[in-house]
């Protein structure tokens, strides 16, 4: 007994070579792996375990030995996260390419319309941005807002390339215009939404608010839900 003892604690005294612990991790299937990922905004690195992609950052991690090509299939993997933090990116993950939503928008969505400053926080914590695409996210005057991966200006170079319009996003804000609605279909819409998009320059119809929107008879979009449906 003894004798194990004493191997024991000398077994422990032995630091293992560097990445060890991940390689054997990894071998097995459950260790974390990395892959770099291009985009508009430089190299991301991108680790992911076999319940899917749990985190992308610019800088590389110092234990990311092997970098592999991401998996084509991409899966999140968001169970260090709160259930709210979960509910907020998973719905911003439901934005169209080339649209952006509010983050009140994102708390109604999620059945939290009071806790609008509470998304604000899950996406700034967002663990896994550009691919959970928290830079989607506007505040609800319009303006594009800060960016945890690179500030305003990263947030808007992304949604430019992206086809979001930023520089009229931000034009539509200083006009105070949060809607912009149809003559022909009496619908309106958040102004990126892809229908406000084929709405014709003679047909299109400026508002402030939802109220303004509804006192003048229209009711709001099906695709990008600007508002409550039922009023």
């Amino acid at each position: 007994m003894e004798t194990l003892e004493r191997d024991l604690r000398e077994l422990g005294r032995v630091r293992p070579p560097r990445g060890f612990v991940g390689r054997v991790l990894s071998a097995a299937g459950v260790g974390e792996r990395y892959a770099e990922l291009e985009t508009v905004l430089g190299t991301f690195f991108v680790s992911w375990n076999r319940a899917g992609v749990t985190a992308a950052g610019r800088v590389r991690p110092s234990h990311a030995e092997k970098v592999e090509k991401l998996p084509s299939q991409v899966r999140f993997d968001l169970s260090g996260l709160t259930e709210f933090e979960q509910a907020v990116l998973r719905k911003t993950l439901e934005i169209p390419r080339g649209e952006v939503r509010t983050y009140s928008w994102v708390a109604r969505e999620i059945g939290r319309p009071l806790a609008v400053r509470a998304v604000g926080t899950a996406l700034a914590n967002n663990p896994i941005p550009v691919l959970i695409p928290c830079h989607r996210v506007v505040r609800s005057d319009g303006v594009i807002g800060n960016y945890g991966a690179g500030g305003p200006e990263a947030k808007f170079k992304i949604l430019d390339h992206e086809g979001a319009r930023p520089d009229r996003l931000l034009e539509l804000a200083r006009r105070r215009t949060r809607f912009i609605g149809s003559r022909t279909t009496r619908i309106f819409c958040l102004p990126s939404c892809h229908a406000a998009r084929r709405i014709q320059p003679e047909n299109e119809v400026p508002f402030t608010d939802e109220a303004a929107a509804r006192a003048a008879g229209y009711r709001p979009c099906l695709h990008c839900r600007p508002a409550t449906l039922a009023s």
